[in-house]
């Protein structure tokens, strides 16, 4: 029998019509739901021929495209877990990972399998197989074309693990997120609801789809209102005007919006037909949001959650979206600001800690049953931001207890770079610290103390290096040397002292402020 959270089945309720349009390209390309239907059962019965079997672990690093949707719900209608994988790792980074998550598969792009092949069979992948940027060149798309166009999905349940998406923390390596059934489809449904989406709108989707917003967010809700998408291959502006006339909503990061309002393009004509804008994954300014309201006529909506959580909490549709705020809980989760010392929940205007319970909440990091339990507070997950609600019950975030780093939505531990920057010739200690940045939210910032560094030691040359082993969000827009890192009387380095001194960095001539701090996703 079925299980009642299988989440292609439930969310797919544009199946019922299966001409409508699902995704479209910008060049015209369409899929729609019945090619969806049969084209996901393809590589379902792809997986299966493979040997994948529930619960087995796929990773996935390639480019955007239709068949990488497809391939994303195939995975779950073969009762496997789905495991994406930021395109901008280095071979360093994926040796982390999938050592860690056992893959039983792996798919990436054609170009990097001379070097990621000898690495999955080393860690025991079983199968290697190739997807393009076009989504048809690559081994999988013409493997799949053989396989039927029918498919019963395996049984899931609610508490069956769905996906695992790796988040970074500030102690340790970064940590598998496990997702399930249930998690990804209760958040669905309630945003579909909460957003107001149907199957009139059209959704613009600029976002990588590694990533939990413009993967679980943007497509699992769209498949929830049996709604539409218009697939761009990334942010452009130029891209986004020439489909923004077809679109009802877009989603977005808050350098999405920051780009936009710099193009002369923007106005209330190119935007009055438009029925929601949404912004999350890193902190919208206040500026921001006034800017684009006073240019389009239109409250962008702003929204927080956690790769551990999904959506926590959203503006409301109908009534007032706060500038500077997230809004009220979700229906269905609770959130809470509990007192850093007692843990004992604090009432309105009181700063604490934000802890979130719900159906939303993830079932625990991926082989770390003692760092799972340190998270939790009861049943409340311990999200490490800093909020607190006002009279009204608007929910802000006003930093966080750890020392994460948001930079154009994505998140960057700034332990993994210092390590990166320590093993240099040269240098002594390093400090990584996030930024205000007018366009990426926080820009990753180090401070090197190298006393007898040589001449070839520069800050070209540590973020060359760099680029070497890291992926490119996680690198340095800026590199200082300094004669000593601040501490207390610990000896613990003051990283609150190093913010604070660099914060007017990134910001244009005659603007001061720093961007507040969060862990959106």
């Amino acid at each position: 029998m079925r299980g009642d959270s299988q989440v292609f089945t439930q969310l797919q309720i544009g199946a019922r019509e299966p001409q409508r349009v699902f995704l479209r390209l910008p060049h015209g390309a369409t899929l729609t739901y019945g090619q969806l239907q049969h084209q996901s059962a393809q590589l379902a019965n792809l997986l299966g021929a493979a040997g994948i079997a529930p619960g087995d672990r796929v990773a996935v690093q390639v480019e955007k495209s239709a068949t990488a949707v497809v391939l994303y719900l195939a995975v779950l209608r073969a009762g496997a877990v789905y495991l994406p994988l930021n395109t901008a790792y280095t071979l360093a980074e994926l040796e982390y990972f999938i050592g860690d998550a056992r893959p039983a598969l792996l798919v990436c792009d054609p170009a990097a399998t001379g070097a990621l092949e000898p690495l999955a069979r080393r860690l025991g992948v079983s199968v290697v197989h190739t997807l393009g940027a076009d989504g048809r060149s690559g081994t999988l798309a013409a493997a799949a074309a053989e396989q039927a166009v029918e498919f019963t999905d395996v049984a899931r349940e609610r508490g069956d693990l769905a996906a695992i998406l790796y988040t970074s923390g500030t102690t340790g390596r970064s940590k598998g997120a496990m997702l399930t059934h249930g998690n990804l489809l209760s958040n669905a449904l309630v945003l579909r609801d909460y957003w107001r989406f149907t199957g009139r709108d059209v959704l613009l989707h600029a976002l990588p789809i590694y990533h939990i917003h413009g993967l679980f967010v943007a497509i699992n809700v769209t498949l929830a209102a049996g709604a539409a998408m218009i697939f761009l291959p990334r942010f452009e502006p130029t891209l986004i005007f020439n489909q923004l006339p077809q679109a009802t909503v877009m989603m977005g990061v808050p350098t999405f919006y920051v780009r936009l309002l710099q193009d002369a393009r923007l106005n209330a004509a190119a935007t009055g037909h438009m029925r929601l804008f949404i912004c999350g994954s890193a902190p919208l300014l206040t500026e921001t949001h006034r800017a684009w309201s006073a240019r389009t006529g239109y409250d962008i909506l702003e929204r927080y959650g956690m790769t551990e959580t999904g959506m926590i909490a959203s503006n409301p549709y109908d009534g007032e979206r706060l500038a500077g705020t997230v809004g009220f809980a979700l229906p269905g989760v609770s959130v809470r600001i509990a007192d850093l010392e007692s843990g004992h929940e604090l009432p309105a205007d009181q700063i604490g800690m934000i802890e979130v319970a719900g159906p939303n909440v993830f079932a625990g990091y991926w082989d770390q049953p003692e760092k799972t339990r340190a998270e939790f507070h009861g049943s409340f997950f311990i999200t490490g931001d800093l909020g607190c609600r006002d009279a009204r019950g608007y929910l802000r975030i006003v930093g966080r207890g750890k020392d994460l780093i948001i930079s154009g939505g994505y998140n960057v531990y700034p332990k993994e770079v210092e390590s990166e920057i320590d093993a240099l010739p040269g240098v002594e200690e390093s400090a990584v610290i996030g930024v205000a940045h007018p366009d990426l939210g926080e820009g990753v910032t180090a401070l090197i103390v190298a006393p007898r560094r040589s001449a070839e030691l520069t800050p070209q040359a540590v973020q060359a290096a760099l680029r070497q082993r890291l992926a490119a969000y996680k690198c340095p827009k800026h590199v200082a040397f300094v004669a000593e890192l601040p501490r207390n009387t610990m000896g613990k380095v003051q990283k609150n002292a190093l913010r604070a001194s660099y914060a007017n960095l990134y910001q244009p001539a005659g603007q001061t402020g720093a961007a507040p701090e969060d862990t959106r996703t």
